[in-house]
């Protein structure tokens, strides 16, 4: 019996041991990752690009994402996500569904048109702020 709770013992400090490991790990990571976003947001300072508030706000969340992105490797997700739906459509099934008109869904056309307006529009406020 000994034997045996020598083993389980030996089990435990290892799976205490591993998760040391790990958080010793994320815990370097973050630490590197919230550096190099800080420089970053430094450099995008020095340059005009953001203001200190904005570069605070950025390296939080950018130090969130990373905290978020070290749980969810590590296995704790509260919930697993299923994988995303993809349908592939051929040209004659989309030609069948385009001779049944949705009603909310706005034609090609009219997309294409509010795409050129949109562009007009932000050309026009470029030529303005300059």
């Amino acid at each position: 019996m000994a034997g045996f709770e020598d083993l389980v013992k030996k089990a435990f400090y290892m799976g205490v041991g591993f998760a040391d490991y790990a958080q010793e790990k994320a815990g370097t990571a973050l630490a590197e990752i919230t550096t190099q976003a800080q420089h970053l947001a430094d450099e995008m300072i020095a340059r005009g690009e953001m203001n200190v508030e904005e570069a605070r706000k950025f390296v939080d969340e950018m130090v969130q994402q990373a905290q978020q992105d070290i749980f969810e490797a590590s296995g704790n997700q509260p919930e697993q996500k299923e994988p995303r739906i993809i349908e592939i459509v051929t040209e004659e099934e989309s030609e069948s569904s385009d001779n049944s008109p949705q009603k909310d869904s706005p034609n090609v056309d009219e997309l294409k048109a509010q795409v050129q307006s949109l562009k007009d529009e932000l050309q026009q406020l470029r030529k303005e702020s300059k």
